[in-house]
């Protein structure tokens, strides 16, 4: 079986798992406790966060840990919309947010929440972004990347409407985190989140910046740890080993770029024989993650696509993880304006680390055989 799913969860690195084990039975102290061994756990755990800070390029005092990237997203805003800069109860956010977002604001009770398309570059119209702009818009959310089909959205840009407007902005960096360099976005943004297992670290750990000029209010009162942030002893070792693989691959950004432009080629290529058929959604190469492919192949349905695939030895995915076992579509065929048959025919492929450029010619040989035995 050969993976094609990076975008969804990524191995755990050897190294970083060396680290994790190391922390684990050396540094098992809980950091809050006062003895010698809290005291180790503390300092391994301020050691992280000051490493982490430095390769997004801000402020140590605005970052948490948290138990990944959809809690992240949920407590940030939460902290944002305890501090709004002006009052008001209007939200905006991309319609193609990932699951965690429409949840946290699904929930909320008294706001009005308008939700933004994508254009048929998979971006999001900063002149319409403008429109929906009113006096009492307080929070704007837009996903730094997409997670289906790897479109950057320009969030410099987007934080300066923002600050014009006296507007927090919170940006899910998860798919972004360790393959872009954040340092230019990360401390423009009241509040960003990210995740571990998406770069090489561990399940069930990631983190949260807020603006640590934002005086926000805890979701969950009377919590001790990460300054009040949220409750539940701090999993040092998941954090140890999550920063270990972000430098890793953060020192390894541009040759990846280049390494997963030129399998996005290869693949594209290999599909040529049924271009007719297949429906690539992406923006320009400056606005467009290269290890993220977002496609449909017309009257072929994605699901049934994925398990051909995965008969044939090739792990490939219809869209978010986290939105496995729900009948509606992925939210980005929703924003690009796709029709409910068309919704059903997308799937995703996405390349990792490990991804050699012969898996990719095979598996575009492979999609190709079975459209042409299905299309005959």
């Amino acid at each position: 079986m050969i993976y094609f799913d990076f975008a969804a969860t990524t191995p755990l690195d050897p190294e970083a798992a060396e680290v994790f084990v190391q922390a684990s039975t050396e540094f098992f102290g809980n950091s809050s406790s006062l003895h010698d061994f809290g005291g180790q756990s503390q300092d391994l755990l301020e050691n992280c966060r000051e490493e982490l800070a430095n390769l997004l390029g801000v402020n140590k005092k605005g970052l948490y840990f948290t138990s990944g990237g959809s809690e992240g997203n949920f407590l940030a805003i939460e902290a944002l919309l305890s501090a709004p800069k002006k009052n008001g109860k209007h939200i905006i956010a991309g319609m193609a947010e990932h699951s965690s977002i429409h949840g946290v604001l699904n929930r909320l009770e008294g706001y009005s929440i308008t939700y933004l398309p994508l254009n048929s570059s998979g971006l999001i119209d900063i002149e319409e972004l403008k429109r929906a702009i009113t006096p009492q818009t307080i929070l704007v959310a837009v996903q730094h990347v997409n997670s289906e089909i790897g479109t950057i959205q320009p969030i410099e840009e987007i934080a300066g409407i923002c600050r014009e407007h006296d507007i927090h902005l919170h940006s899910d960096f998860v798919q972004s985190f360790g393959k872009i360099d954040l340092k230019k976005i990360a401390p423009l943004v009241s509040s960003f989140s990210f995740s571990g297992h998406k770069i090489y670290g561990p399940k069930g750990v990631g983190g949260v910046y807020v603006d640590p000029a934002i005086s926000w209010s805890a979701f969950f009162p009377g919590g001790s740890h990460e300054r009040g942030f949220r409750p539940g002893t701090v999993n040092v070792p998941a954090i140890a080993s999550m920063t270990a693989a972000a430098q890793k691959l953060t020192s390894q950004l541009v040759q990846s770029c280049d390494r997963f432009l030129e399998l996005r080629t290869i693949l594209v290529q290999s599909l040529d024989p049924i271009k007719n058929f297949v429906h690539i959604y992406q923006a320009a190469p400056d606005s467009q993650l290269p290890s993220i492919i977002g496609l449909r192949i017309s009257e072929i349905e994605g699901q049934w696509m994925m398990l051909e695939c995965n008969r044939y030895g090739f792990a490939i995915s219809t869209g978010s993880a986290c939105q496995i076992g729900m009948q509606a579509p992925a939210k980005v065929t929703q924003a690009l304006g796709l029709s409910p048959q068309e919704a059903k025919e997308f799937i995703r492929i996405s390349f990792g680390k490990t991804t050699k450029r012969e898996d990719v010619v095979k598996l575009g040989e492979t999609i190709v055989d079975i459209v042409k035995k299905f299309k005959l």
